[in-house]
């Protein structure tokens, strides 16, 4: 794996751990490269999972819900994949959300969301109330970050797509908790994927930690006085991160390092590697030779202070009493917790969309909320989104199919099914269709056959 790597990095590398621990960080590169997958405890517990057996799954101990899984294995095609029960992630990927304490209810922002690794763990953590604001400044990033929090069900989040300044122009002090998984070198990639280190040179480095210090001079504009604030890096690159948070505390008096909760593999941060102070110990360096994972960079803040956001809310949109009336009815049948206060119709298109702040108009936006169906000649149809959020025993009439029924992948290409009598609770009308209990979509029953309204943009080749 060495020929992969550049000189100047190497030397760099040298210089920076010492022959004695470079030479240790060189033989890592012999190493199989980790498989990890890490559960959505919105819809299934760690110990549900252990107890499945699949995969081959072993606990990544210091990630709570976190699995490694065997490398010839393949859980992308395993329904409960579709059905969001669990994210494909590297170990060490997961790592800066399991260090961000979030708890229902409070507002969170994701500054560089995409494709959503480390979101779709936030949302879940908020179990649907509070706000998740998920935001990526491209466009096609932004679609695949909206894709996956859908799948995760995920239900209260804003899906932005906007550079760091509007944001935080529109959100000053706004924030309970930031995640900043910041563009870098990615140089702690090199290892998984050689091509990475193609396209590395000396310069890179600086590039990136200019820009990080734009994002997080802006993320710490939207960061509440007592909240904190969460900086990580896939580098090793001194400059991008002891030096990218040393300058952020120089220019904000206001902010401090904290300790994060601890792992016998990890590395601490090197005071030398930025202006000197002695609490950058504080960081977090993960290193492929003393874990099993990639590298990785932490750095957990604090804003002094404990003041609260208390500005003004956007109010819901008038909605058309017919419309909503139709909605109404349809959710007669679903039992699971929603606040329907906070349900919009726009543009024939039913939402329930999460607290945000007057200041937030005139923002982009993929995504408000939930879309949770459309009205059609007085009908209401729901979504593929909506879907997502359920369980077999939150709507009044479930197709449970086991993962191996032939049936499943049929569904999941988008063809009609055939369903037995006594399979659904009704006979005719719509079926949330799953995999065990775990929701893959709508179908709608006549006469034994499943019209399969499975998004057509989700389906498989």
């Amino acid at each position: 794996m060495e020929k992969y790597l550049p000189q100047a990095f190497e030397a760099r590398m040298r210089e920076m751990l010492g022959e004695e621990e470079y030479a240790q960080y060189i033989r890592s590169y012999e190493d199989e490269r980790q498989y990890g997958l890490r559960v959505n405890t919105l819809k299934c517990s760690p110990e549900e999972l252990e107890r499945s057996g699949l995969f081959g799954a072993r606990r990544i101990p210091w990630v709570e819900n976190g699995f490694f899984y065997n490398g010839d294995e393949r859980p992308a095609r395993h329904p409960y994949y579709s059905a969001g029960v669990y994210y494909l992630q590297e170990p060490s990927a997961m790592t800066p959300a399991s260090r961000l304490e979030v708890h229902p209810g409070e507002r969170v922002l994701d500054l560089c969301a995409a494709p959503g690794g480390k979101a779709t763990e936030l949302g879940a953590k908020l179990q649907g109330r509070g706000i998740l604001v998920a935001n990526d400044i491209s466009n096609s990033r932004a679609k695949a970050l909206l894709r996956n929090l859908e799948l995760f069900g995920v239900k209260n989040a804003f899906v932005t797509n906007e550079l760091p300044g509007k944001l935080a122009s529109c959100f000053p002090e706004y924030f309970d908790r930031i995640l900043v998984d910041a563009p870098c070198s990615g140089e702690g990639m090199f290892r998984k994927d050689p091509a990475v280190a193609k396209t590395w040179d000396e310069d890179r480095p600086a590039y990136f930690a200019k820009l990080q210090r734009d994002i997080v001079m802006c993320a710490s504009r939207m960061l509440r006085p007592g909240g904190t604030m969460l900086y990580s890096t896939c580098t090793f690159a001194k400059e991008e991160n002891e030096g990218t948070v040393s300058w952020l505390l120089s220019k904000c008096p206001e902010l401090h390092l904290e300790e994060m909760i601890p792992y016998e593999g990890f590395s601490e941060g090197r005071p030398e590697w930025g202006d000197g102070r002695e609490e950058l110990r504080k960081c977090v360096r993960i290193f492929p030779h003393k874990m099993h994972g990639e590298g990785h960079f932490l750095a957990l803040i604090r804003k002094e202070g404990d003041r609260r956001w208390n500005g003004s809310v956007q109010k819901t949109a008038p909605t058309d009493k017919k419309d909503r009336a139709t909605v109404t009815e349809f959710m007669k049948d679903v039992t699971a917790d929603m606040d329907w206060n906070r349900m919009e119709i726009r543009a024939g298109k039913a939402y329930l969309v999460p607290e945000l702040p007057d200041t937030a108009k005139g923002i982009r936006f993929l995504r408000n909320g939930l879309l949770l169906g459309e009205l059609k000649k007085g009908r209401f149809e729901p979504s593929q989104p909506f879907a997502m959020t359920l369980r077999a025993d939150q709507y009044a009439s479930a197709l449970c199919l086991k993962p191996e029924d032939e049936r499943v992948e049929r569904y999941l290409r988008g063809e009609t099914i055939y369903v037995q009598p006594g399979e659904c609770a009704r006979e005719k009308g719509w079926q949330l269709v799953c995999a065990d209990t775990y929701a893959l979509g709508w179908g709608k029953l006549v006469n034994g056959v499943l019209k399969n309204k499975y998004l057509s943009g989700w389906r498989k080749n």
